[in-house]
């Protein structure tokens, strides 16, 4: 599932959700996904749409969205959880709920990262979607992803579930008015027993409104764990925005949707992760692409003390080893 090519983590979507996904859209020419997800995207883009609604509107759209987005949403959230992973590498959650799920896309991931998972809920107001995702989940080798409970609502309306060892959102906060992405916020930390992530689009704005739910979740008694080192005020300055980048491999349906010469594609993604219990501690993260120079490499790297440039030369020889595998998200070593 992850490749390393030419020093980059690829990410490959796994080999029962993409048959899943080629076998529930096989019956719809890749030429007339690729029109309606160019529809979607330019109605998507074009943001005169009233909060909530929705820019999916068919059960056309939904193949198309699942498509197009599904891959790079996996390559995102999976992304997200391997940092969340490594903060907490003896934690184990037990059970998922997922609000805003579309077809299901965090299970998929959430199963990958953490295979002990042994009970999903699934939190959708689309019918279309919901249809979809439990038909490629009949595709999948996990039991827990199979007989997943779906729960046909609104996220902005009344629904209840049991409390979840895990909570995830993603791409769901920017459908929201900042009234109700506070009280979903608060809602979606009362449900999490252990650890919660919010993930949207890696743009100023999608990073906008994942700085705002980390203040409100450190205000609510949240520990940020992943991205931040630490749960001191974010020192991103007000012209910069802390995103990740995950390289995903396209498999071949997704370079004929996308119409897409390369054979892979980036997904761009900002995300905040606060739990209940204090993670390993984390001297800092890599915020951008690390720079090889000329016996050395640079870092820009988020720690306790702010933002600040790294280096670290050939003389350090232990260090410089470790230095050479760091990508763009990674935790930053300590000096020993």
């Amino acid at each position: 599932m992850i490749l390393r090519k030419e020093g980059v983590l690829h990410i490959e979507l796994p080999g029962d959700l993409r048959y899943a996904l080629e076998t529930e859209l096989a019956a719809i020419s890749p030429k007339k996904l690729a029109k309606t997800a160019t529809e979607l995207s330019d109605r998507y883009r074009v943001g005169k749409l009233p909060v909530r609604k929705s820019y999916i509107e068919s059960q056309e759209d939904v193949y198309a969205y699942a498509a197009f987005r599904m891959p790079a949403t996996f390559a995102a959230v999976y992304s997200a959880l391997k940092q969340v992973s490594e903060v907490l590498p003896d934690w184990n959650p037990q059970t998922l709920l997922d609000v805003g799920t579309g077809p299901g896309t965090v299970m998929w991931a959430a199963d990958a990262v953490y295979p002990d998972i042994n009970a999903i809920t699934l939190l959708e107001k689309d019918e279309h979607m919901i249809d979809l995702g439990r038909k490629l989940a009949e595709h999948a080798s996990s039991i827990p992803i199979q007989k997943a409970e779906w729960i046909k609502a609104d996220v902005t309306g009344h629904w209840e579930t049991s409390p979840h060892d895990m909570v995830t959102a993603s791409y769901v906060l920017g459908e929201l008015s900042e009234q109700n992405r506070n009280a979903l916020l608060k809602k979606l930390w009362h449900l999490a027993k252990d650890t919660l992530v919010i993930i949207e689009p890696g743009t100023p704005a999608g990073f906008s409104r994942i700085k705002q739910a980390r203040e409100l979740l450190i205000a609510e008694g949240g520990i940020s764990i992943a991205p931040c080192p630490h749960n001191s005020s974010c020192p991103m300055a007000e012209d910069d925005w802390c995103h990740f980048s995950q390289r995903l491999s396209r498999s071949r349906l997704h370079r004929q949707i996308k119409a897409g010469e390369l054979s892979y594609e980036d997904e761009k993604f900002s995300f905040i992760a606060v739990s209940r219990r204090k993670g390993e501690a984390v001297s800092g993260r890599v915020l951008r692409h690390p720079q090889i120079r000329k016996g050395h490499i640079e870092f820009e790297v988020c720690s306790h003390e702010g933002i600040s440039k790294r280096v670290i030369t050939r003389k350090d020889k232990e260090l410089f080893r470790k230095a050479r595998k760091l990508s763009w998200g990674s935790v930053f070593p300590q000096s020993e």
